[in-house]
């Protein structure tokens, strides 16, 4: 017996995000290597050096698991582009502190990761583009900006309240 599979009446928005995604996100690793750093780095540096922010607010705001983390700074201190220092509210916490190398390599990750979005914005005729960019806005701030518990759980489920990316 055959049967006919059934036909989709909602176009697969869950296809299309995760696939745009992930082709955004190997659009961005290859344009770091210009800078020799990754986009992971590169958002760890940023939210470093908008204010003293402890390594856990730092992962959380990145996106990032504990071990991811700490690698990640790792990569940092040994590149020259931050350093762990003792918080002065916290001696339990350590502050991620971005060095003067880490602050240039901050402005030309904007300046890529602002070329690489506009160049997939642009894309799009200029009406859509703002009208695309301000429904994905209100989808990731309203019914998309938490995750759903389930009992059997979902291996990759995004924190929540993070948001952050390059």
């Amino acid at each position: 017996m055959t049967t006919t599979p059934p036909v989709r009446q909602i176009r697969d928005i869950s296809g299309l995000l995760d696939h745009a995604s992930h082709v955004l996100a190997t659009r961005m690793a290859a344009a770091f290597t210009e800078l020799g750093i990754t986009p992971r780095a590169y958002s760890v540096l940023f939210h470093a050096q908008e204010t003293e922010r402890t390594q856990i607010q730092l992962a959380e705001l990145s996106d990032l698991d504990k071990t991811t983390m700490v690698v990640t700074v790792d990569e940092l201190e040994k590149a020259g582009l931050a350093e762990r220092r003792p918080s002065a509210t916290d001696r339990r916490a350590r502050i991620i502190s971005v060095t003067e190398a880490g602050e240039r390599a901050v402005e030309r990750g904007t300046a890529i990761a602002d070329r690489v979005h506009r160049e997939v914005l642009e894309s799009l005729p200029g009406p859509e583009r703002d009208v695309f960019v301000s429904a994905l806005t209100r989808l990731v701030d309203g019914p998309l900006a938490e995750p759903v518990e389930s009992e059997r759980g979902f291996g990759g489920a995004r924190r929540p309240g993070n948001t952050a990316r390059v």
